[in-house]
């Protein structure tokens, strides 16, 4: 066979993500707060892009100061002579009261003299309202005053803890190491971090560096500065002078208390029931996590992506939230104006691109907000019975089921129900709620159940459950089976720990207590 180099035609199929269609995908999975910034820095970048005119019109009446509802005319506009005066032009002989309606001038004994500026008009030719002639406190004209200066603001905990090591601590040493141990706080006011390290960071003795804790741990909020839970606890008991032996041999045993095991609690503290009962609900009263009082963020709430309501005529009327919707438009009446005064190429090449830049965005919004409304109402019509009698009926569901309907990949419908939100009449739910694995059905030929709805009955029989009858997991799954359920003990005891909902041995102590 002879070896040489010779040309061959060969046909395949590939698929190639352009950066189009790799626009496109993105901007499925992007939330509606993403999206919105998305957009707008497309926006900035794309001068062919406007927003509409119905949010434009929006944002301009948001951004308008208020009661500034129209423009104001001017004096020719509104055909006479504007009037415009101040409080100067106010204070004529006419408008001012007599001196027997108001007697203004009235001295209550305060530091006023018959010998100043009563017979002297130039005293007050340079007051300006403060106590001096740089006094600024009745100048409204240099610009200096805002309101916003009288605005109370945050204080972050490391402001607040640096302000009282700069009034509690006088060796610069103290000082020093006091503001790396602040630097060490989390967000909860627990020090991270071992002392030996930062002594040896700073070149100092580590007893130093324990004895400035220990002033550390004294400064408000009390129990900041803690290397652990019952430390935290332990320094809000000393500030309240409540730190006794028993009380410090309770905070060492926490995990007992967790487990609410009243009775080894009460031979470790020495103490009755009754004790125990007061000591608790102390330590109850502390606060766990002293630093959350300050830096404390605004949880921003969800904005729902689609809206579903009862139709009149019977079913559910599924919609998109029209405020989550960037509206933009291309505006074609620029392009054509400037593709006339473009004469290189570079710059015909640059606004080609930003038109088709410009329309594939406007398409693949179209197309996202299609595709969500698309999951959405199939979502619906799936749980339908979810939203008419509640969780338990709420029916397996996988992303397979849905794409199947609406002709479409499970990746794509994986990217629209990530982020998304749904607002129903019993609550705001993202849409990925609704996908729930199956459990079998014990009964042969019977519908599967939904996952949810099991850890839902699971949660309803442990309410249920009387003190004298604490439903233990082998218990619960007889239940279980009898209702038709086919589950296994494990995945009873699964469930039941991602709810945060403890064994049958710790709530049996709990109900069984006096707490």
């Amino acid at each position: 066979m002879a070896m040489g180099p010779k040309l061959t035609l060969r046909q395949t199929t590939s698929l190639v993500m352009t950066p189009q269609l790799q626009q496109a995908i993105k901007l499925l999975q992007l939330s509606n707060l993403e999206l919105s910034a998305y957009v707008e820095q497309e926006l900035e970048q794309n001068p062919l892009l406007e927003r509409e005119e119905s949010e434009r019109e929006e944002i301009a009446r948001d951004t308008r100061p208020e009661g500034a509802e129209g423009e104001a005319k001017t004096g020719d506009e509104a055909g006479e002579a504007p009037d415009v005066r101040d409080s100067a032009d106010m204070a004529g002989n006419e408008s001012m009261p007599s001196e027997g309606e108001s007697p203004l001038d009235t001295d209550f004994g305060n530091v006023w003299s018959e010998d100043g500026a009563a017979g002297d008009p130039e005293a007050f030719a340079n007051w300006s309202g403060g106590s001096g002639s740089s006094s600024r406190g009745g100048d409204f004209e240099e610009g200096e005053y805002n309101l916003e200066h009288t605005l109370s603001k945050d204080i972050s905990l490391r402001d607040h803890l640096l302000a009282q090591i700069n009034i509690e601590l006088d060796d610069p040493a103290d000082r020093l190491i006091g503001i790396d141990l602040i630097e060490m706080l989390d967000e909860a006011g627990y020090l991270t971090g071992e002392l030996a390290e930062l002594a040896d960071r700073l070149g100092c003795d580590i007893a130093l560096v324990e004895r400035t804790l220990d002033k550390l741990q004294k400064f408000d909020p009390p129990g900041v500065f803690a290397r652990s839970l019952s430390e935290c606890l332990a320094l809000q008991l000393r500030e309240r002078n409540r730190l006794d032996p028993a009380i410090q041999a309770l905070l060492d045993n926490l995990d007992l208390l967790a487990k609410r095991d009243l009775v080894a609690l009460r031979k470790i503290c020495a103490v009755d029931n009754e004790d125990l009962v007061q000591m608790i609900e102390e330590i109850r009263a502390l606060d766990p996590k002293p630093g959350l009082a300050f830096d404390a963020q605004v949880a921003q709430p969800v904005t729902p992506d689609v809206l579903v309501k009862p139709h009149p005529k019977g079913g559910w009327q599924v919609e998109l939230n029209a405020e989550t919707l960037p509206r933009v438009l291309v505006n074609q009446t620029y392009y054509a104006k400037v593709t006339k005064d473009v004469r290189s190429k570079q710059d015909k090449d640059y606004i080609a691109d930003r038109l088709q830049s410009a329309n594939w965005l406007v398409r693949s919004l179209h197309q996202r907000a299609t595709t969500i409304l698309k999951v959405a109402s199939e979502i619906v019509r799936r749980q339908e019975a979810f939203f008419q009698h509640g969780v338990q009926h709420l029916r397996p569901l996988t992303l397979r089921d849905i794409a199947a309907v609406i002709d479409m990949h499970e990746s794509t419908v994986s990217r629209v129900t990530t982020n998304k939100y749904m607002a129903t009449p019993r609550g705001i739910y993202e849409m990925k709620y609704f996908f729930t694995s199956a459990i079998a059905n014990s009964v042969g030929g019977g519908d599967a159940h939904s996952a949810e709805a099991v850890r839902s009955r699971i949660k309803e029989l442990i309410d249920a459950e009387q003190a004298t009858e604490v439903l233990s997991d082998d218990r619960i799954v007889e239940i279980l089976n009898g209702q038709g359920i086919d589950i296994a003990r494990r995945t009873v005891a699964k469930y039941r720990e991602a709810m945060r909902i403890p064994s049958s041995v710790q709530r049996r102590r709990e109900k069984t207590s006096s707490l």
